[in-house]
């Protein structure tokens, strides 16, 4: 069955939030946040099978742009510099569905690896 395509895109500045509406009805509201640190790019992703780079510090990340690229996807520019990567309706769909599980995996990693969503936090490990 093929991903239902979005029927409205709405960026909210003040929540940092970007809001879909598919035309199954489906609507999901995926914080800037979320968005930079599950960016389909290879810079965030990867190459090959490798495991995704760690995105951290990216708790108060805003979206600066965003932009239709052809009539598949979306280009989303941050205002941490990063730009690249598309997110095809099929990826964007996928994960609003999976938002929760996404982002509890997204939380223990940051756990696991001693970093935090916040910017201003410096890491000190004793060794």
């Amino acid at each position: 069955m093929a991903t239902p395509v979005p029927t409205q895109i709405n960026y909210h500045k003040q929540s940092r939030e970007l809001a879909i509406t598919f035309a199954d009805g489906q609507i999901f509201r995926l914080s800037a946040e979320f968005l930079r640190v599950h960016s389909p790019s290879a810079e965030v992703r990867g190459h090959g099978l490798q495991m995704p780079i760690l995105q951290y510090g990216k708790k108060n990340v805003a979206i600066n742009n965003v932009e239709g690229a052809g009539n598949y996807a979306l280009k989303i520019s941050f205002d941490d510099g990063h730009d690249t990567g598309l997110y095809t309706w099929e990826y964007l769909y996928n994960i609003g569905k999976n938002h929760d599980e996404l982002w509890q995996m997204y939380l223990d990693r940051l756990e696991k690896e001693g970093q935090t969503r916040d910017t201003s936090v410096i890491q000190i490990h004793q060794i």
